[in-house]
């Protein structure tokens, strides 16, 4: 397994437009919706749209970790990172991330007095991803299955923050 770094991770998913936030519900079950990432900082911070007046707002207040999973399938790539998130209130932020098309979510816009983000500091990530084609998959699979071996389906690392 390797090891990369936070450039690497914000390479990884700064093509993959939405995600799977998943947070913890009082009753123990984790819930997964699915979120557009509107921004990813150069440490790795992922910010996200949300009414401050949602059941992923209330999990988020009672536990903070969250996990965010990212899948590219065209280009074979997947994504788990685990990290804490916070609500922001801040309308200067609000402002400085907003864009038009987000008024189909939040039709009143920046008047909206429940439009917030929520921002994740990731802890960890980890991700797996093949640069082959399907052929030259489907040959390494045959392969290994022929062999009796394990399928190695390419990389595999860790992302520490």
């Amino acid at each position: 397994m390797q090891t990369k770094s936070v450039q690497d991770l914000i390479k990884k998913i700064e093509d993959i437009e939405i995600c799977m936030f998943s947070t913890l519900e009082p009753d123990g079950n984790i819930v997964s919706r699915p979120m557009s990432t509107r921004q990813i900082d150069a440490d790795g911070t992922i910010w996200f749209y949300t009414d401050d007046h949602t059941e992923k707002v209330e999990d988020v207040s009672r536990f903070d970790h969250v996990n965010l999973a990212y899948a590219d399938v065209s280009k074979q790539t997947y994504i788990s990172l685990s990290g804490t998130a916070e609500l922001v209130t801040d309308r200067a932020m609000i402002t400085k991330l907003w864009s038009p098309v987000l008024q189909a979510w939040f039709p009143r816009g920046l008047e909206d007095p429940n439009l917030a983000l929520l921002k994740v500091i990731p802890h960890s990530a980890e991700y797996w991803n093949t640069s082959a084609n399907k052929m030259t998959q489907i040959f390494k699979i045959a392969k290994a299955i022929m062999k009796g071996k394990q399928y190695q389906g390419g990389e595999h690392g860790k992302i520490m923050m």
